[in-house]
């Protein structure tokens, strides 16, 4: 693989990110997933590697001051702080700017590893809060992880930074934080935002004067399943990357696009994110020379669906892929049913999906071939591409 081992960043502090009562933002999810993968036998030998919470001068890359103060007052705070906390989304929960510095801190630390040559990939499963923006949280999200390891790298000898979203919600944040900067191309694909908060995303979104075609957005339609959604993503995403021609790419790789997720409407199964985890391993070695910053994000279903796409996606970080078939270890079946005694818990590590595409041909025959065909004519010819070449 190159330069060390990958890097996966994790630390039991992280679970500290913790909005409370009933919220979906459950960190439940981070500690099943790394159960599982430990049972599986995914991190046998793999040292974690435990982050340090991002200084108030590595948060101002993104964030302004004043917002930064509101977060660590908030907690002991008689009135109304503002900046979207205490909301339904983004309450206020104790120790708030220390768990959330730590999560950028978490990302980060993965970035400087890169950075360093001490490895080529990197996995901060913590990360992925891509929704918060410079003044305010939003949808989870306190502070903006993602945005900050980007500028980060932007200041440590890169300067053509790939960002790629496959979380359900449009990474509107990211997209926010380098809207003007044409060294970042931001991809998102995502439900259209028609029928989804936050109501960003759309084709026509390109990015400011000087630096259009470095926003990339690919709306799909409610109930795109993987082959579609597959279909999309290969018919936009590798062209751009061959233009643009990365050093980096930082992946939030957030799994509310399953079938199951309580908050979102596509259709995606946990064959499908494995097959997507594959694919942006397979262009960061092609793209980027192999360096991959992953993180991760959405994801509600807590107990059948994140923790095993995201031991899928630490497996492929490892190069330690797990097989569809392989059955969900007893012993992690027997720890979640202590505390969800009645849930109805997955026997195996995929879903027997169809997850195999046709690739895109020009022909427009389903509502994910029009979005195909928006998306590419919006942005390919901004790269010197030609949008209607299914070659290109």
């Amino acid at each position: 693989m190159g330069d060390g081992a990958a890097t996966v960043v994790w630390d039991a502090a992280l679970l500290g990110y913790d909005m409370g009562g009933d919220h979906p933002f459950n960190p439940i999810r981070l500690e099943l997933t790394m159960r599982l993968a430990r049972a599986l036998g995914v991190l046998d030998g793999v040292e974690l590697h435990s982050p340090e919470a991002a200084t108030d001068a590595e948060l101002r890359r993104v964030h302004d001051l004043s917002y930064v103060t509101a977060v660590r007052e908030a907690p002991m705070a008689s009135w109304d702080v503002g900046h979207g906390l205490g909301t339904d989304d983004n309450p206020v929960f104790d120790q708030m700017h220390a768990a959330s510095a730590l999560v950028v801190g978490g990302t980060l630390l993965a970035a400087k590893r890169i950075a360093e040559g001490r490895s080529k990939r990197a996995v901060s499963i913590a990360g992925g809060l891509h929704h918060a923006m410079p003044d305010r949280a939003a949808g989870f999200c306190v502070y903006n992880d993602c945005a900050v390891a980007i500028a980060w790298l932007l200041d440590n000898g890169f300067d053509r930074v790939a960002y790629i979203d496959v979380d359900v919600h449009h990474g509107d944040g990211v997209q926010a934080a380098f809207y003007d900067d044409p060294r970042v191309l931001t991809i998102s694909v995502h439900q259209h935002p028609a029928t989804l908060w936050p109501g960003t995303g759309f084709v026509s979104e390109l990015g400011a004067r000087g630096a259009q075609g470095s926003a990339v957005n690919v709306p799909l339609p409610p109930g795109t399943r993987d082959a579609e959604w597959q279909r999309a993503f290969h018919a936009v995403v590798p062209s751009l990357l061959g233009a643009f021609k990365p050093q980096v790419l930082v992946t939030q790789c957030g799994v509310d696009t399953h079938r199951e997720d309580p908050l979102a409407d596509l259709s995606l199964s946990v064959d499908g994110h494995r097959a997507v985890y594959r694919a942006l391993r397979a262009l960061a070695e092609e793209h980027a020379d192999g360096r991959w910053l992953a993180t991760g994000g959405g994801g509600y279903q807590l107990l059948r669906v994140v923790p095993r796409s995201w031991t899928h996606l630490l497996a492929t970080v490892l190069d330690r892929d797990v097989d569809l078939g392989a059955p969900v270890p007893g012993e992690w079946l027997a720890a979640v049913r202590e505390v969800a005694p009645n849930a109805d818990l997955p026997l195996l590590m995929g879903e027997g999906a169809e997850t195999a595409f046709a690739a895109w041909d020009g022909v427009l025959e389903t509502p994910v071939d029009a979005a195909i065909r928006d998306a590419r004519r919006a942005l390919f010819p901004l790269h010197g591409l030609d949008p209607d070449d299914p070659r290109d």
